[in-house]
């Protein structure tokens, strides 16, 4: 592949995007997903909340920031001991935010 055209591959393989908040910037999106799915997330926030999960994602004012949104994410990483590396944290929640919470600082 010629060097100039796997530039925009790049760009587009995380986050990077003006509206996207400083602390999701360059996240791997596609990892995020990944971890998500493996991890059973989904599984872990139905039995929580019940129905599909998604309740977990509307907590009235406990996530409002994206700094919190991170900070949630690994606390769910300590105490379910997933083992994420902090820019899988960081992937993760970007995921989050860009499905659920879509912060813009």
């Amino acid at each position: 592949m010629h060097k100039y055209l796997a530039f925009p591959l790049m760009v587009f393989a995380g986050v990077a995007d003006s509206q996207v908040p400083a602390v999701f910037q360059g996240a791997d999106l596609s990892l995020g997903e990944r971890l998500i799915a493996e991890s059973k997330c989904v599984a872990c926030h139905q039995q929580r909340v019940g129905g599909d999960g998604t309740a977990i994602y509307r907590p009235a004012g406990r996530i409002n920031s994206a700094g919190f949104l991170r900070g949630m994410v690994e606390q769910c990483n300590t105490e379910l001991n997933l083992g994420f590396f902090p820019e899988e944290v960081t992937a993760v929640a970007a995921v989050l935010n860009r499905d659920h919470y879509r912060f813009t600082k």
